[in-house]
């Protein structure tokens, strides 16, 4: 039995080495560490502080995301 990812959306507070970011969610203001995933790495998406993404959570730790796009 696979668990479903949680699809969560916020905005970029800051850019950190490795292709790192802390985001704010909009919902409750809670602050996760995300990382880009392998399709906009590859194809070198680039992400500044401020731009409003949309990312994947893990059921087990909300503390983590995986940035999937960004929204304009």
């Amino acid at each position: 039995m696979s668990e479903q990812a949680i699809e969560v959306e916020g905005t970029v507070k800051l850019v950190l080495p490795g292709t790192m970011f802390r985001v704010v969610l909009d919902n409750n203001k809670h602050e996760v560490l995300a990382h880009i995933c392998g399709k906009m790495r590859k194809r070198f998406v680039r992400l500044t502080a401020g731009d409003r993404v949309k990312m994947e959570m893990s059921p087990y730790d909300l503390s983590k995301a995986r940035i999937t796009w960004r929204l304009r």
